[in-house]
């Protein structure tokens, strides 16, 4: 990999505008999106920089080394899978495909090709999660006994009618949307689960798809995973607890409509009674974008499989799928 990497990306909307905005001493150099307009302005923020409604094209702009694939779901498959065939790294949006077998001819394209895959799991990176992972790395809260996490947002006016909405484009509702970052999150701390019950059902939105997801996730040791995602979250919502025998994490919080992120640290007393507290806050602009891009970099250059990789998007969509199947909706027939 050059010192300064060209990168192409797929899809210009407001994901890929973050992507752009993120890349780091990268380089862009070629933008596609279905609405040329929207690939112009893009490219219009780097000199140079290719814009076209041919993501093909995209992938053959000279220097281009990474792909990002930042489109509504159903390209998000095939798009990674030609970028990997051509010889790209990718890094691919959440949840990237819209059920787990469109995932796998692109793990085995990354495979044969010798490339790296991320899937853009950017909740990893936001500043309390990353200090989370260290607590729990450093022995702070002892044995994992469970995750009771909540996220969601309230929609928008003509919500109904977006790609979301759309099944044969989506794949599926909240759960596969805000759903799989709650997913992510919770194997991030615990693990694989080996059982998986939930329910999904749509309550408001006039749409074909779920606006809510309930899950209750297991491992072979027992520990679990509460999680709740809604598009009916009157006042949006960020919420995970994670439960250790000797301390108790809670991160709430994203910025924004979110609230201000924060990480509480509650240390069990050998009186217990009232916890020891310490509460960090991060007020700051959210920062996972660059933060993840960086790693991305690192990842390629080392070598290195990527800390979210492909294996980690296919086990999201597995569980999306098994709580789809036992709520009845049939969008992965």
């Amino acid at each position: 990999m050059s010192a300064a990497p060209g990168v192409a990306i797929i899809g210009c909307g407001l994901i890929g505008q973050k992507r752009a905005r993120a890349l780091g001493p990268a380089r862009l150099l070629a933008c596609a999106d279905v609405a040329l307009p929207r690939a112009e302005q893009l490219a219009r923020a780097a000199p140079g920089a290719v814009a076209t409604t041919d993501w093909r094209a995209a992938l053959g702009v000279p220097g281009v080394e990474i792909v990002v694939v930042a489109t509504p779901n159903d390209r998000l498959a095939e798009i990674s899978q030609a970028a990997l065939e051509a010889g790209r790294h990718v890094l691919v949006e959440k949840p990237a495909a819209r059920r787990a077998r469109e995932l796998q001819p692109v793990i085995a394209a990354a495979e044969r090709a010798g490339r790296l895959a991320r899937v853009g799991f950017n909740h990893r990176y936001h500043p309390a999660v990353r200090r989370a992972r260290a607590l729990h790395a450093s022995g702070a809260l002892g044995e994992l006994m469970f995750v009771r996490g909540r996220y969601g947002h309230g929609g928008r006016p003509g919500y109904e009618r977006e790609w979301r909405a759309n099944p044969a484009v989506s794949g599926g509702g909240e759960l596969i949307d805000q759903g799989v970052h709650l997913i992510d999150l919770a194997r991030y701390f615990l693990g694989d689960f080996c059982a998986v019950t939930g329910f999904a059902h749509t309550y408001y939105w006039p749409m074909p798809v779920d606006d809510n997801g309930f899950m209750l996730l297991r491992t072979a040791r027992q520990q679990a995973a509460f999680l709740h995602v809604s598009c009916t979250e009157w006042k949006n919502l960020f919420s995970l607890e994670i439960y250790g025998r000797d301390a108790k994490l809670h991160l709430d919080g994203l910025g924004g409509s979110y609230g201000v992120e924060r990480l509480a640290y509650y240390q069990m007393l050998p009186e217990m009674g009232p916890p020891d507290t310490t509460i960090w806050e991060y007020p700051r602009g959210d920062e996972s974008w660059q933060v993840e891009f960086a790693e991305f970099l690192e990842d390629i250059a080392l070598g290195r499989p990527p800390a979210a990789g492909l294996a980690d998007g296919l086990a999201a969509l597995e569980i999306v799928e098994q709580i789809y199947a036992q709520s009845g909706y049939d969008y992965h027939a």
